[in-house]
């Protein structure tokens, strides 16, 4: 029992050293509708670079250093999204000395306006972010997902209940319990939200109405947290090493890696990773690293073969997709090595990339 103490303790001390030297302010411009955060971790810019990258270019769809301010795509509605998307606040999490977790609100204009909570988990000795799939052995990512639904199940049951033990019901009573009815609960660890709090983490999950119906929802978005130690039998090895202040460093998946190299060994690029889904698919952007203007890769992980498109532009004449180049690579360790090719000419170019 001491030793344990003595144990935590430590482990408390540390990543509270590690912690002290990550730093957030809000991006500029900071304003009313822009508020997003710009880390800062001195101890190694290298995983600064990464992590503040991997955020302007996925939420922002903007990289860093190009001309024009971070917020312009977003706040015109101008992104991949076709939605003006604002953000109001971030809040840096307390978690373990490993993982820097942050919380990101803002809302997203559709035929509804839309508020959103995204957490992104970033792994302070790569600056890589976590991935939910590579902190559970594969046999225990069901698991965790049915753990999960139960508790929101039983949330929804319970309050089902309550409602229907109302012996004249309202109107808006009967359209709650309708609500709860039909609520959408078989989430997987590829649609939840979660961060790293000091000893448990915890999972956010979407609420069963949409905007126009909010007003109803009293449960809202749902929160399940665990334990650390109560999933100890579900950790992968990375996990536990990543939670307990390891240094070691585990192999984790392609998915959302930072990628740089050349094209024709004379052209700078950066690349980085979607999300790879079960069949293969992902996409990708990219970026000469001179111009800094965003461009995307469509296609499929096979093994560790990548086949990717890189389109030119819709053509309103033939409702096609015009091609721009073609990529066939293989992942070698960490690096991808390939071609890229002009569907034009037929051209190959060498593609020679490196994990960042």
């Amino acid at each position: 029992m001491k030793s344990n103490i003595l144990f935590f303790l430590l482990i408390f001390g540390l990543s509270f050293s590690q912690q002290k030297n990550v730093i957030i302010k809000s991006l500029l411009p900071n304003t009313e509708n822009f508020a997003f955060p710009m880390v800062s971790y001195s101890q190694n810019p290298v995983i600064e670079n990464k992590i503040n990258t991997f955020l302007q270019v996925d939420q922002l769809e903007h990289v860093p250093g190009a001309e024009g301010s971070p917020s312009k795509l977003v706040s015109t509605g101008k992104t991949s999204y076709s939605n003006y998307v604002y953000f109001y606040s971030w809040e840096k999490m307390e978690a373990p000395k490993n993982i820097l977790s942050i919380m990101i609100d803002g809302e997203a204009s559709g035929a509804y306006p839309e508020d959103f909570s995204i957490c992104k988990n970033f792994d302070l000795r790569t600056g890589n972010l976590i991935n939910p799939q590579d902190l559970f052995q594969p046999n225990s990512i069901k698991i965790i997902e049915n753990l999960i639904q139960k508790s929101v199940k039983k949330e929804i049951s319970d309050f089902l209940t309550q409602l229907k033990s109302e012996k004249n019901p309202s109107q808006e009573v009967l359209d709650q319990i309708s609500i709860y009815e039909h609520c959408f609960t078989d989430f997987t660890l590829d649609g939840v939200e979660y961060y790293f709090a000091q000893d448990k983490i915890r999972f956010i999950i979407g609420r069963c109405a949409n905007h126009a119906m909010r007003q109803l929802d009293e449960l809202d978005y749902y929160v399940v947290e665990f334990p650390y130690k109560e999933l100890d039998k579900h950790w992968s090895v990375y996990a536990k090493n990543l939670l307990s202040g390891s240094e070691k460093v585990d192999k984790t998946s392609f998915s959302h890696k930072l990628y740089k190299g050349k094209i024709d060994g004379k052209y700078p690029i950066t690349v980085l990773i979607d999300k790879v889904y079960d069949d293969g698919s992902f996409s990708a952007k990219y970026w000469y690293d001179k111009s800094k203007k965003l461009i995307e890769w469509h296609g499929k992980l096979d093994g560790n073969h990548l086949s990717l498109i890189e389109s030119d532009y819709y053509s309103e004449e033939t409702h096609m997709w015009i091609f721009k180049a073609l990529i066939e690579a293989d992942l070698q360790g960490n690096k991808i090595l390939g071609t890229w090719q002009d569907y034009k000419t037929k051209k190959y170019l060498k593609l020679e990339l490196e994990e960042l």
